[in-house]
């Protein structure tokens, strides 16, 4: 259990950090205030989840604890860093978005359109579906004689054109009753 939140809290922190450090292809010299927040935020937590790690530790190696003693024991020392987590979550969303506007600002994405759609590989997928759709539609039970089906398709059909009529009678008795009180 103990692994297990610690590399939940790992996997939280590391692509932030990752981001944040400038390992990242696609990283800026200068750091944007939301940037700096989020790193902060994330040494804070990263540390405070190293405390728990040793806490929790401590407390699966307390010998005479049976199982179910430690597993309490290390529940309540997590009910104790869930407000930190819960922080550390509502710093990462309030800043994120700036982080992602100021990521996509300059991306266009036309032109990543249009170049996806001009490569000879999007193209021939394309042509594949296009040809897959057409024999599925070709080979379809719509077009397939079978009576049964034929007759399935037009009891379904005749239900619709029930359930429509209903509805225009409906709407004829409504304005009718609306007529005659007025």
């Amino acid at each position: 259990m103990i692994r297990i939140l610690s590399l939940a809290a790992a996997l939280a922190v590391l692509p932030l950090s990752a981001a944040l450090a400038g390992e990242g292809p696609e990283t800026s010299a200068t750091e944007t205030p939301a940037e700096a927040a989020i790193e902060a935020a994330a040494e804070a937590f990263e540390a405070r989840m190293e405390t728990f790690g040793a806490r929790a530790e401590a407390i699966s190696e307390t010998p005479g604890l049976t199982e179910a003693q430690r597993e309490t024991r290390i529940a309540a020392l997590w009910a104790e860093y869930q407000p930190e987590v819960a922080a550390f979550t509502a710093t990462v969303t309030e800043h994120a978005g700036a982080i992602a506007h100021a990521a996509l600002a300059d991306i266009d994405v036309e032109a990543l359109v249009a170049d996806a759609l001009n490569d000879p590989e999007v193209k021939a997928a394309m042509d594949q579906g296009v040809a897959a759709g057409m024999g599925i539609a070709r080979n379809s039970a719509w077009t397939n004689p079978d009576p049964e089906q034929l007759r399935t398709y037009g009891l379904i059909a005749q239900y619709a054109l029930d359930q429509a009529a209903d509805a225009v009678e409906d709407a004829d008795a409504a304005a009718a009753s609306t007529a005659s009180a007025a």
